[in-house]
C-alpha cells in the first residue's frame, strides 16, 4: 500500500514528540482517514491512523510545532461530512526510525464508541464526473467517493469497510482497485467504489412482457415513459420511489387513482439548475435563505415550500394546500432521470399508504403492480429501509417534520445515563424507536404507522440493526403506556423487563432532553391523542417541572368522540360533537345522525378527549365544510393554509373543573366558525390567533406564580406554522426562553427519545 515503506534511520531532533490521539463522533465512511493521511505528509509527520470500532486511532511523531499544528487541524480542517471529537491526546514514546505516515488496517478490538453514517447526496466532484463524456464513469448512476454515496442502507455490520456492505458482492476491476488503495486517491477507501466494468447496473421492466433493458437503454425507456406521463418505481438508495411528470395534471391523477391516496402532498423533485442548482425550483416556489441553504444540505432533504400563484405544476400535486414539499437529486440515478427529463417529477414514496418504503424489487414489483406501470431496478441491495427527510420553516427555524435518509440515525446525548442498555419503542403514528446505553441515544429513521405487519417487520429489523451496528445489547425495553398500541403489545412480548411512560410525559420529556434545559419548564403538549393518566384521551396539556417529575396543571374542556377512532378521519365528528355539548345548532351536520348522538348522549363508543388536534378537525369542518380526510391532519393543514394574515383573537377563559384543573373553554370560538358573513380566511386566522393567545395568557399567569426555565411547545398541533409563530410572538415578552423542537420533530416521532429521558430521570412503572 503506497506510503507504507519506512522511512531511512535518523536522528531524533530535540524538540520532537510523539502523541497517540483517539477521535470518535462522524469520522468513519466520511474519507477521514485518506484526510489525516495527507495532513501528516504535509506537515512531514510519520506514524499510522486506523479505524477502530467506531472511532479513529492515529499515532503521530515529528517537531513539536507540527504535531500541535496536526493536533489542531485535524479538527478544524476535517472533511466536510466528518464530525470529529477528540476522545483522548497521549504522549508516546518517540521512535527512532519511524515508518512513513500510512494508513493501517481497521481494528474491531476496544470498548465500541460506534456513529454509524447516515446515507449522502452526490458531490460536486462526482457529479462532474457523471457528466464528462471522457471519464470512465460517464453517465454511471452508481458514482460515488469518499464524501458521497449511501452508508446506513448498505452498512451489514462494522467497521465500516467493504467487506461488511453489500458492496462485497461487487469484486472491484484493475482501476477501482488502484483508487481503492491510493491514499492519495479520493476514493481511497471508498467502500462503495464502483464504475460500468464492476459495480451494479439498472434494469428496466414492463410487468407482462419480456422487455429486460440495462445501464444506458433502462435509463432512456425510463424517461420516454415519463414523458408519455407513465408512472414508474425506481429503486434508490433507501427504497422506492414512485415517479410521473409533475406538471401534468393527468399523471399525478392517475398516480392518486391507483394508490388510492386522494389528497396527501405528493413530494416533487427537481432537476439542479443555476449557480446554487435551485433556479428550477424559484420558477414554482418562494424560497427563504434557510429554506434554500436546507435543500442545498449534503443531507437532501424534501423541503416544505410557499407555492408560487404562477407555478405550473399539477394542482393535484397538493391540493387545498399552499405550500409544495421540494428537494434536488441526491443520487447520479436521479440525477441523470432529472437531467434527461428535463423538469420536476413527483417522487413519492414507494410503499403502501403509512408503511414503510420498499427496498426489495420482487416485493416492489408485488406490492406496487396495480401503481407503477414499469419498474426500474437495480441490483445493489439495501439492507434496511430509509425514507426521504422532510423539513420545515417555522418559528424563526428549520425544523424536521420526517427523520430519515441523511439525517438519521440521529445521535443525542442524555442528560442522565441509563443504567443499562434500552430499546424505546415509540408510540403508533410516524414511529422511530431509540437505543440508548450510557448517555448516548440512537435515534432511527423513520419507520411509519405500526398497523400493518410490514410496519412491524421493519420494527423489528431496525431493533435488531442497531443493537448489531452498535454493538449493544438491550437489557430492558420502555414503551407508551397505551395498552393497544402495537410497539406497546410487542415490548410486553419481548421477554425483556418492560417500563412504561406516559404518552405526554414523553413529549415533555423530549423537549426538555433535547434544549438541555435545567429547572421546571411548563410545556404545552398539544397532539392528536395520547392514553391519561385519568383513562381519558389527553391531547391538549399543560405540564410542568422536568424529567422524571411531570405534572398537568392545565388542560382542553373536555369532548366526546362520537365513534371513537373513526373521528381522526371524519372531522365532522368532532365538529358536530363540540355543537352538541354547547347545545348549539350546525346546519352543516351531516343528515341522519339521530343514532349517533344518542349513543354520544349515552357514552356509547364515545370516549372523552382533551385533544388539541381533534379540535383543530372540527375547526376546519365548520369553516372549510371538510367532512372526510383521507390522511392524518388533511383538514388542520388546509385550516392553516388559508389563514388571513392578522386577525383578532377572542378571549377564552381557563375555567376550573370539579378538581380544581384549568381548562380551556373552546365554546366561544363556536359561533365565530360558523359565522357565515365572515371569510373562510377570517374565521382560520381568528382560530389560531385565539388559541395562541390563550396558551400565552395561561403561561404567563403560571411563570408570575412559579419560577420557570422556560415555556415549551411540542407535539404534533405545534408543527402548525401558524400556531406556533403567534405563540412564539406572544411569549417573547415574557423574558422567559420559548422552547420548539428542532432536532427531532414535534409529532410522535419523538416519544422513543423522550421515553428514554423518563426512564433515566426515574420515571414510569415497571410491570
Amino acid at each position: 500500500m503506497p506510503g507504507n515503506t519506512p522511512a531511512p534511520e535518523r536522528k531524533i531532533a530535540a524538540a520532537e514528540i510523539a502523541r497517540r490521539i483517539t477521535l470518535a463522533g462522524q469520522v468513519q465512511g466520511v474519507g477521514f482517514r485518506p484526510f489525516v493521511f495527507r495532513l501528516a505528509h504535509r506537515l512531514g509527520l510519520t506514524g499510522r491512523v486506523w479505524n477502530a470500532v467506531g472511532a479513529v486511532e492515529i499515532e503521530i511523531q515529528g517537531s513539536d510545532s507540527a504535531v500541535n499544528r496536526f493536533v489542531a487541524a485535524v479538527i478544524s480542517e476535517a472533511p466536510p461530512l466528518a464530525r470529529p471529537r477528540l476522545l483522548r491526546c497521549e504522549l508516546l514514546a518517540v521512535q527512532p526510525s519511524p515508518p512513513a505516515f500510512s494508513i493501517g488496517a481497521s481494528s474491531a478490538e476496544g470498548t465500541p464508541q460506534i456513529f454509524v453514517p447516515a446515507d449522502q447526496f452526490a458531490c460536486d466532484d462526482c457529479l462532474a464526473e457523471l457528466a464528462d463524456p471522457h471519464n470512465r464513469r460517464y453517465r454511471y448512476p452508481f458514482i460515488n467517493c469518499t464524501q458521497c454515496g449511501p452508508r446506513y442502507t448498505l452498512i451489514e455490520r462494522l467497521p465500516y469497510d467493504r467487506p461488511n456492505t453489500t458492496m462485497a458482492a461487487f469484486k472491484l476491476c484493475g482501476d477501482c482497485r488502484r483508487e481503492y488503495q491510493d491514499p492519495f486517491d479520493r476514493r481511497y477507501h471508498a467502500e462503495p467504489i464502483a464504475c460500468p466494468v464492476c459495480g451494479p447496473h439498472v434494469t428496466w421492466r414492463v410487468p407482462g412482457t419480456a422487455t429486460d433493458l440495462r445501464a444506458e437503454a433502462a435509463l432512456q425507456a425510463c424517461v420516454q415513459l415519463l414523458r408519455a406521463q407513465g408512472i414508474v418505481a425506481v429503486k434508490g438508495i433507501g427504497g422506492y420511489h414512485l415517479l410521473c411528470d409533475a406538471r401534468s395534471e393527468l399523471a399525478v391523477q392517475t398516480l392518486r387513482e391507483r394508490k388510492q391516496r386522494p389528497h396527501k402532498p405528493l413530494a416533487l423533485l427537481y432537476p439542479r439548475r443555476g449557480p446554487d442548482g435551485l433556479t428550477r425550483v424559484r420558477d414554482d416556489a418562494s424560497l427563504t435563505d434557510s429554506e434554500a441553504a436546507a435543500l442545498c444540505d449534503p443531507a437532501r432533504p424534501i423541503v416544505l415550500v410557499r407555492r408560487r400563484p404562477r407555478s405550473t405544476i399539477a394542482t393535484g400535486v397538493a391540493p387545498g394546500l399552499s405550500e409544495i414539499g421540494v428537494f434536488l437529486p441526491y443520487s447520479p440515478l436521479h440525477q441523470l432521470l432529472l437531467e434527461d427529463f428535463g423538469g420536476p417529477l413527483v417522487a413519492t414514496s414507494g410503499n403502501l399508504s403509512g408503511e414503510p418504503v420498499i427496498t426489495d424489487a420482487t416485493m416492489a414489483e408485488e406490492k406496487l403492480a396495480r401503481v407503477a406501470d414499469a419498474f426500474l431496478h437495480h441490483d445493489r441491495p439495501i439492507v434496511r429501509p430509509a425514507d426521504d427527510s422532510v423539513w420545515r420553516r417555522s418559528a424563526g427555524a428549520m425544523r424536521p417534520i420526517r427523520l430519515g435518509r441523511g439525517h438519521a440515525p440521529l445521535e443525542l446525548e442524555l442528560p442522565e445515563p441509563v443504567s443499562a442498555p434500552v430499546l424505546a419503542t415509540g408510540a403508533h403514528l410516524k414511529n422511530c424507536l431509540a437505543l440508548a446505553w450510557q448517555q448516548r441515544v440512537v435515534i432511527s429513521p423513520h419507520i411509519g404507522t405500526m398497523d400493518s405487519l410490514r410496519s412491524l417487520e421493519v420494527f423489528q429489523q431496525v431493533a435488531s440493526d442497531l443493537q448489531q451496528l452498535y454493538g449493544v445489547i438491550v437489557e430492558r425495553v420502555v414503551c407508551d403506556r397505551h395498552p393497544g398500541y402495537a410497539t406497546s403489545r410487542w415490548a410486553q412480548r419481548c421477554g425483556l423487563p418492560v417500563t412504561r411512560v406516559w404518552h405526554h410525559r414523553a413529549h415533555a420529556a423530549a423537549l426538555a432532553a433535547e434544549h438541555r434545559v435545567s429547572g421546571p419548564l411548563l410545556v404545552f403538549c398539544w397532539d392528536g391523542l395520547g392514553l391519561g393518566e385519568d383513562g381519558t384521551l389527553w391531547g391538549g396539556e399543560a405540564l410542568l417541572g422536568q424529567p422524571g417529575g411531570w405534572r398537568r396543571v392545565a388542560s382542553l374542556r373536555p369532548f366526546r368522540l362520537p365513534g371513537g377512532d373513526l373521528a381522526a378521519r371524519q372531522p365532522w365528528r368532532p365538529a358536530a360533537s363540540l355543537c352538541w355539548h354547547a347545545d348549539r345548532q350546525w346546519p352543516e351536520q351531516p343528515a341522519n345522525t339521530e343514532l349517533l348522538q344518542s349513543a354520544w348522549q349515552r357514552g356509547v363508543q364515545s370516549p372523552w378527549t382533551s385533544s388539541a388536534g381533534r379540535l383543530f378537525d372540527a375547526a376546519a369542518a365548520l369553516v372549510l365544510g371538510i367532512r372526510d380526510a383521507s390522511f392524518e391532519a388533511q383538514a388542520p393543514m388546509q385550516l392553516e393554509s388559508i389563514a388571513a394574515p392578522g386577525g383578532d383573537p377572542l378571549a377564552l377563559s381557563w375555567d376550573r373543573d370539579e378538581a380544581g384543573l384549568p381548562r380551556l373553554d373552546w365554546s366561544p370560538l363556536l359561533p365565530m366558525l360558523m359565522d357565515a358573513g365572515a371569510s373562510q380566511a377570517e374565521r382560520a386566522a381568528r382560530f389560531h390567533e385565539s388559541l395562541a393567545a390563550a396558551i400565552s395568557d395561561f403561561a404567563r399567569v403560571t411563570a408570575r406564580a412559579t419560577p420557570l426555565a422556560g415555556i415549551g411547545l411540542t407535539g404534533g398541533v405545534f408543527q402548525n406554522r401558524r400556531l406556533a409563530e403567534s405563540c412564539l410572538t406572544r411569549l417573547t415578552g415574557t423574558g422567559l426562553p420559548v422552547l420548539l423542537p428542532q432536532r427531532l420533530p414535534a409529532n410522535d416521532a419523538a416519544i422513543c427519545f423522550g421515553q428514554v429521558v423518563e426512564l433515566a430521570a426515574g420515571e414510569g412503572g415497571a410491570c
